[in-house]
């Protein structure tokens, strides 16, 4: 006999615990061996080797820097205000993870008798068989991965430092500047949608061999998005809060140890949550050739899809020069949201003529 808790078998419980753990198992070796790709795809572009000493082409680096970090002697300003000085790399890293919760990166597979969906905060209907998450999961994204520019503001206040502090300002603005651009950027997938619903969006894209993902329907959207939420996360070349040629290393020049390191995760955590919405909101998410009838297949699709992006934020840093703070500020006021707004009117009134 099944054990039910309030109303859902045991085994969605079950499931989801290792949903959660599989999720952030991946997370956490994506952020690392991302550290140890983009040294070595950087230095391939730059006619250098990269990482070669530590283990086969230098494979175990990640492990050495990462066991070199926790060694570390930890350091706290005397001047600093200490609980915010501590508490900062932990505000920025913990919304960097939990935003997974509603990305769909899968379809729904079959255990032991129990319909499971690819994705944590879902489950299946066990009389209708539909899958229910959560219907304003973009919603929960943006105020989730909103909250990682707190722990970086406080930790510029906290450190007590000029540097530090100019960083965390600069972090501060630029997230108010290219957020307003990529949320108005996503309004115009809602308009063709029509839901929230991550799980809905990625139905919607399914069919016609690719043709329905809204990278073919919303191409200025898309574009928009991702650059702005490349500004948003601090990656080159929007890297200004942490402008290492002026501030020093910004934000978190005053930490050391897994203090620093924990920023460090937090960039690149945020990193592959941007890519993982793009995909979702873009590129189909885990939709692909046989997808459906091959459940397995749409993990593999959707992977390979966010390792193309994070390798594209990779070619960006190996290519593109920082810009100038002025020059960041003009194209997130004067150009991309003037283009948001212009992609909505222009949406609005196709689906007008639809309609």
């Amino acid at each position: 006999m099944d054990i039910v808790i309030l109303g859902l078998p045991m085994m969605y419980y079950i499931a989801m615990v290792a949903k959660v753990l599989v999720a952030f198992v991946f997370v956490l070796l994506t952020v690392a061996y991302s550290t140890y790709a983009e040294r070595k795809i950087i230095g391939h572009m730059q006619v250098r080797l990269g990482p070669m000493r530590t283990g086969w082409h230098g494979l175990l680096q990640p492990i050495a820097d990462g066991v070199k970090l926790f060694f570390k002697e930890e350091i706290v300003p005397a001047q600093a205000s200490t609980f915010a000085f501590l508490i900062a790399p932990l505000i920025a890293l913990i919304p960097a993870f939990i935003t997974f919760a509603v990305i769909p990166f899968g379809g729904v597979i079959e255990v032991a008798g129990y319909k499971i969906p690819l994705q944590i905060a879902s489950y299946v209907d066990v009389a209708s068989g539909k899958v229910y998450d959560i219907n304003v999961g973009v919603l929960y994204i943006l105020a989730m991965s909103s909250l990682g520019v707190y722990g970086i503001v406080l930790a510029g206040w906290a450190s007590n430092s000029k540097y530090s502090l100019m960083g965390g300002l600069r972090a501060s603005a630029q997230m108010i500047s290219y957020e307003l651009a990529a949320g108005l950027a996503i309004v115009s997938v809602f308009m063709l949608s029509g839901t929230l619903s991550m799980n809905e969006i990625v139905k919607l894209q399914s069919g016609f061999g690719g043709f329905e993902w809204y990278v073919f329907k919303q191409p200025v959207a898309f574009v928009v998005f991702f650059i702005c939420a490349i500004a948003e996360i601090n990656r080159t070349p929007f890297d200004l809060p942490e402008a290492e040629t002026e501030l020093v290393s910004g934000f978190c020049t005053e930490y050391s140890s897994m203090k620093y390191a924990m920023f460090f995760m937090a960039e690149y955590a945020n990193m592959i949550t941007v890519c993982a919405l793009t995909t979702t909101l873009f590129l189909g998410g885990w939709n692909g050739p046989l997808a459906t009838s091959i459940p397995l297949l749409g993990p593999v699709y959707f992977v390979a899809k966010v390792y193309f992006l994070i390798f594209f934020c990779m070619w960006l840093r190996a290519t593109v020069p920082r810009y100038r703070y002025d020059q960041l500020m003009h194209i997130g006021w004067k150009v991309f949201i003037p283009l948001g707004l212009l992609n909505i009117v222009v949406t609005g009134i196709w689906n007008f003529i639809l309609q």
